[in-house]
């Protein structure tokens, strides 16, 4: 088990600091890695996820062929692609010939599946409705928490700098819409009221970076705003990396479940013959040694011995809603983030 020197704060518990260079899971970059030379049977396998899993996948890959290998009797070759969760889908539509995709939110999932690459159903594939991985959103803000934000409805206050990604263009922002419109909703609020808090929460956001390495680049490095919305799992890995910008970081008692899908591109596995290695890694990555490597890497595990284990690591949550609460992403997106959705209402009204 990796040992922590922080503890991260609850809605009530105190705040710690943090040394924090965020990552993001926007931007079109991609880093393409050959994990082995050898080819097997069907060819290389290609993963295409976002870009905060590199290091997991670093480490896990690896740990994956070398049971292959012992299973099979077969090498296998991985390459991997990473860049932005919206911006890899659309490339896996426009022709990269990803095996199985691992994406930030199951809409980009859904995106495959109306273009016809993933087969309808891919959700009940695996347990834990396809995910391997969880977080939650956290509120980083400056060192000591000087503004003294502890929920959701701080963020709403007069004069508070808040910091966060475009919905329309950003995975991660995505998530953080629904976890302010979710701390209203879910909480007996109607959904006028939870689009009246969401505004103010956004007259307070001065700045709509395209992702969630912009906004973190704009909070760290240009000294913008009080509070950053962000990954749990970003904040802890960069305060396993220790860097030297101290930041506080709050965890809401109140949050949403960020939802972390595999999925197998079914059209190419077919075209390509891959079909058995790319089911075989998807179930790897559900599976305990994979399991205890993201969880090491800050991410929430799905695997029920591992979050046993690992739960003391991790901040606690008292209340935790989930996508499926806010109606399922086929209602979010056409909602919220369609055109003329309530997120263009909102922008609208900032003009």
């Amino acid at each position: 088990m990796v040992k922590r020197s922080i503890r991260v704060a609850g809605l009530l518990g105190p705040a710690v600091l943090l040394a924090a260079s965020l990552g993001g899971c926007g931007g079109a970059q991609r880093d393409n890695a050959t994990n082995t030379p050898a080819q097997g049977r069907g060819g290389p396998l290609l993963l295409v996820s976002y870009s905060v899993t590199k290091g997991a996948y670093d480490r896990i890959l690896p740990k994956f062929q070398a049971d292959w290998k012992r299973r099979t009797g077969e090498e296998l070759e991985v390459k991997t692609s990473y860049g932005g969760s919206g911006s890899q889908s659309r490339a896996v539509i426009d022709g990269l010939d990803a095996d199985l995709v691992t994406l930030a939110l199951p809409a980009d999932v859904l995106k495959l599946e109306k273009a016809g690459l993933v087969q309808p159903g891919w959700e009940q594939e695996l347990p834990n409705e396809s995910n391997i991985t969880h977080s939650v959103v956290t509120f980083l803000t400056r060192a000591g928490n000087p503004k003294g934000i502890r929920t959701w409805a701080d963020l709403a206050r007069p004069g508070l700098g808040v910091l966060t990604a475009n919905p329309k263009t950003s995975g991660g922002a995505r998530w953080n819409f629904l976890g302010l419109w979710g701390s209203v909703s879910r909480t007996g609020g109607t959904e006028q009221a939870a689009e009246a808090f969401v505004a103010k929460v956004y007259r307070n956001v001065s700045n709509l970076p395209k992702d969630a390495r912009e906004a973190s680049d704009a909070f760290l490095n240009r000294g913008q705003a009080d509070v950053l919305l962000t990954y749990e799992n970003e904040a802890l890995l960069a305060a396993k990396q220790g860097t030297d910008k101290a930041t506080t970081l709050v965890v809401p008692a109140l949050n949403i479940r960020i939802d972390g899908p595999v999925a197998v591109v079914d059209r190419n596995v077919d075209r390509k013959g891959s079909r058995k290695a790319a089911e075989a890694l998807a179930t790897y990555l559900q599976g305990e040694e994979a399991q205890e490597i993201f969880a090491e890497e800050g991410f929430r595990p799905v695997n029920a011995a591992v979050w046993n284990r690992r739960k003391a690591s991790f901040a606690p949550v008292t209340t935790l809603f989930t996508a499926s609460d806010l109606g399922g992403w086929p209602t979010i997106d056409r909602t919220f983030f369609a055109n003329g959705g309530v997120w263009d209402r909102l922008v609208a009204a900032r003009r």
